[in-house]
């Protein structure tokens, strides 16, 4: 094949390009007489410089703003660039002096690929970009002042931004300077629940005071974190005062009016689509919009990724539209994580690599993708710290044994099982004349067990009313089915199994899937949040990240899950606080006998994991081998590819595939396929490369699929919970050895069990400190002496005496210090106004079980009635030797 010249990559790509967008430039050649002055939006050929004559040089306006360095096809792109440099420096009539450069837009290309640099700033470094400017957009970059925009923005005080908490400080801070190094791609990595909306929304906020961006898509994977998006933004406060939609132009992609609940304001402000197809430097706004819609929007209906568990959802009145690159100047990718497979993944890199813009990824959780993507991380916080700091909260695991989910299921001839058409749902009863196994991955796949899935729910109700119990509150339980695919839906099967179970009304749980058959789901999202009833969801996929429901307690994994990082986001719908119902921690299930929590067990939260890789299509296949493309391994691939054809095709599809192949026999001819193909070559090519049996191999008739559910078969469910890794009593177990072989080396340990009359708060925090960071949290601790000695809230104190002497009773500290003030007062006399003080006393020690004489000083419950002065009045000279009693009594 011959090789492309330039002259023709010119006119057949390069030309084609700049005469594509709208406006449009105007290609002309140069001639002597050439008045530049009088040129709008012209690209002129063969443009004279002091080094040679410029490919392309790019007027607007009678400016000379770029200048384009063209090679064929055949050549590499991006060192190109260095000729355009030079170019750029012997201008003759260039429009300003950078460290020499007299063009400030320079652009290098092969008619494929382009690569752009903005000479004007020393750390600009050169960029691939999808397509060239128009001539508005090389106007507006010329005239945007970034240094006066980036000093504006040092000048206001992030601290001004309400409620803003110290680690989004952190984030917002680290954000803006990578923004000011001329970083262009950035990633924030922070722990799910831990507000990086809100603190985008701030940094946003702040962006837009300063005038460095001005047009900004905020970018989600589904219509729920769209709504919820806007929802933040809407009630952000500024430092003026007012409301976000106050002071900036916000607007969301077309929700419907079903996606709201009846009684729920329906003001959604859609961006006219001429924001996107023609931008203006006067425009100032946000867009949120679903990466579905945008995908759409760029390059068409079918460029957006589906599922394949049934849990999708559609953009149905989206439609493609000319958008130019410069469109936006910041786009923000929530959960940029996303993107389990490589279809998804290239509908998110498309998409953000089509823009010209800066790029900031927020996630919990990144993925190789994502770094690929937004290279660096600038900022990081992590679901630890957020622990430590108070502000989310940990989980408690439970395991669910079930052998059906571990062993699969074994059918014995003679079973009654029904057999449902799965194409529409009607369902026939029949007797097995043979034995058939079913592994764990055909679970809810090809067959489903009715008794695995009730004995199951029934075992985490008995958690549940246990919870009830003891908190007065039912816990509101989000659970992961497998799918929620027509006639053959686990998401339908666990909605019943729940209503039956749990026996309070119809309301009481809800499937929420992006499925058809779901009515209103973003307002089924809401009900869940914020009302009574539904106490129980079921989803598939469309709950596992992003959506805020702060109240969830308890999250059950009935679905297996192979990604760290869908793992980790899954585990992010319990651990946000919930203050309404003092919430301190909440319960996964594991159904897979703990297997999930055990292989998940070393998760971090920026674990680097790769997509799955989706199947390439068959006529690439063929054409790779036409094109002699790693042939071996590509013919390997198809015959595979045939011989699932064969597995998986109809009687009819084997007439249809009778008009290219004898008798319609493709498992014989993916057998012959590779003797074929060296010995005539030519001709089985271009009977592979037929576009009607290329289509048929894509799109021939299924044999129809039948799914069967298992009536007589029964399973064994029980379950545990787990602390740390272990059963409690294993838990506890441990905990004394460490007490017992520590005694002699940590300092707090011998004061409490030997020297009582040292006991002091210093004491009890080291031994705080020792115990956790060898992975003896006191939460921990109190969780597992519930479940095996049945005493809630025991004390740190008796947990350390028990560990050296097992017949010391265990107290709640509220127990312990009644004990210590009883033990005091033994034998003395109190007036009513030191009894009074013994009260507030009592209260700080159940709390703390030490005090200080400096805590009547500070501590806001002896602040209020007249603190250190007044309690030494109240109680005179002995007030030291009190104190002093009491925190030996309490060890005691």
């Amino acid at each position: 094949m011959a090789q492309e010249s330039e002259w023709k990559t010119r006119k057949d790509r390069i030309d084609k390009k700049l005469r594509s967008l709208n406006p449009s430039w105007t290609i002309i050649k140069y001639t002597n007489t050439l008045d530049t002055t009088l040129l709008q939006r012209h690209a002129v050929e063969e443009y004279p410089t002091a080094s040679g004559p410029a490919d392309y040089a790019l007027f607007v306006n009678g400016q000379l703003l770029g200048i384009i360095e063209a090679k064929k096809v055949a050549i590499g792109a991006q060192n190109v660039l260095e000729q355009a440099k030079r170019y750029s420096r012997g201008a003759l009539n260039g429009t300003g002096n950078w460290r020499d450069y007299r063009v400030p837009f320079l652009y290098s290309t092969n008619g494929e690929v382009i690569y752009f640099l903005d000479v004007r700033a020393e750390q600009n470094i050169s960029r691939k970009i999808s397509n060239f400017h128009t001539a508005d957009a090389l106007t507006e970059l010329f005239e945007k002042n970034s240094a006066a925009s980036y000093s504006r923005l040092t000048s206001l005080p992030i601290e001004s931004i309400e409620n803003i908490r110290p680690y989004q400080i952190r984030g917002v801070a680290a954000t803006e300077a990578a923004m000011m190094k001329g970083q262009r791609a950035i990633l924030i990595a922070m722990a799910t629940g831990t507000g990086k909306t809100y603190m985008t929304v701030a940094q946003i906020y702040r962006l837009l005071e300063a005038k460095v961006v001005q047009r900004i898509l905020f970018l989600v994977d589904r219509r729920a974190l769209a709504a919820q998006a806007v929802r933040t933004f809407a009630s952000f406060n500024t430092p003026r005062g007012n409301k976000f939609n106050q002071e900036y132009e916000l607007y969301s992609q077309r929700f419907q009016r079903e996606d709201f609940a009846d009684d729920e304001k329906f003001n959604s402000q859609i961006l006219p689509s001429s924001y996107l197809t023609s931008p203006q430097g006067t425009h100032t706004f946000v867009y949120v919009s679903t990466i579905q819609r945008m995908t759409i929007n760029l390059f068409g209906t079918g460029s957006a990724d589906a599922s394949e568990d049934g849990d999708i959802e559609e953009e149905a009145d989206a439609e493609k539209l000319d958008i130019p690159i410069h469109a936006f100047d910041l786009i923000i990718a929530d959960e940029c994580h996303r993107g389990y497979t490589s279809k998804q993944t290239n509908a998110w890199r498309n998409t953000l690599d089509y823009f010209d813009s800066i790029k900031i990824g927020l996630t919990a959780t990144p993925a190789a993708h994502t770094v690929s993507l937004f290279k660096e991380v600038v900022f990081r916080y992590t679901t630890e710290e957020a622990i430590a700091d108070g502000y989310l909260v940990d989980y408690e695991p439970i395991y669910i044994y079930s052998n059906i989910r571990i062993k699969g299921a074994f059918l014995r001839a003679g079973e009654q099982v029904g057999v449902i058409d799965t194409a529409t749902g009607q369902e026939a009863y029949d007797q097995l004349e043979d034995e058939r196994e079913y592994s764990t991955e055909e679970i809810e796949k090809k067959i489903t067990v009715p008794d695995s899935n009730r004995k199951i729910i029934q075992e985490i109700a008995q958690y549940a009313y246990k919870h009830e119990g003891e908190t007065g509150r039912f816990p509101r339980t989000l659970i992961f089915a497998v799918n929620d695919l027509p006639h053959q839906s686990h998401a339908d099967q666990i909605v019943s199994i729940c209503k039956e179970v749990f026996a309070k009304g119809d309301d009481f749980v809800q499937k929420i899937t992006g499925s058809p058959s779901v009515d209103r789901p973003l307002q089924k999202i809401r009900e869940f949040r914020n009302r009574p009833q539904p106490k129980i969801a079921v989803t598939v996929d469309m709950l596992s990240t992003g959506v805020d429901i702060p109240s969830i307690e308890f999250i059950v994994f009935m679905r297996p899950v192979k990604s760290r990082i869908l793992w980790v986001q899954m585990l992010g719908r319990g651990t946000r606080l919930c203050e309404g119902i003092n919430k301190t921690h909440f319960k996964i299930f594991d159904c897979f006998n703990g297997t999930l929590i055990k292989y998940f067990a070393n998760t971090t939260d920026i674990r680097i994991e790769p997509p799955r890789k989706d199947p390439v299509p068959i006529k690439k296949l063929i054409n790779n081998i036409y094109q002699n493309l790693d042939r071996d391994y590509n013919v390997k691939t198809l015959v595979k590819r045939l011989w699932r054809v064969d597995r998986g095709m109809s009687g009819e599809a084997r007439q249809m595939f009778a008009n290219y192949i004898p008798n319609g026999d493709i498992g014989q001819f993916a057998g012959e396929l590779p003797q074929k193909l060296k010995t005539d070559f030519t001709n089985t090519l271009n009977l592979l490369k037929d576009n009607g049996l290329q289509d048929l191999l894509e799109n021939y008739p299924r044999a129809k699929s039948v799914f069967i559910v298992a009536y007589e078969q029964e399973d064994s469910v029980s379950s545990e919970v787990i602390i740390q890794g272990k059963k409690p009593e294993d838990y506890l177990d441990s905990f004394y050895r460490f007490v017992q072989d520590n005694i002699e080396q940590i300092e707090a340990i011998q004061i409490l069990l030997k020297r009582p009359s040292e006991w002091n708060t210093n004491a009890l925090n080291e031994l705080k400190e020792k115990l956790t960071r060898n992975q003896f949290r006191e939460q921990d601790i109190q969780r597992a002496t519930q479940l095996v000695h049945n005493k809630a809230l025991a004390d740190i104190i008796s947990m350390i005496k028990r560990a050296v002497n097992a017949q010391e009773p265990i107290y709640t500290a509220a127990e312990r210090v009644d004990r210590a003030i009883a033990s005091v007062s033994l034998g003395k006399t109190f007036n009513n106004e030191q009894q009074q003080w013994l009260g507030y006393i009592r209260e700080h020690l159940v709390q703390n079980l030490t005090i200080e004489i400096n805590d009547f000083e500070y501590a806001p419950i002896f602040e209020r009635v007249g603190g250190i002065g007044r309690v030494k009045k109240v109680f005179g000279k002995g007030f030291n030797a009190l104190i002093n009693e009491i925190n030996a009594a309490i060890v005691a």
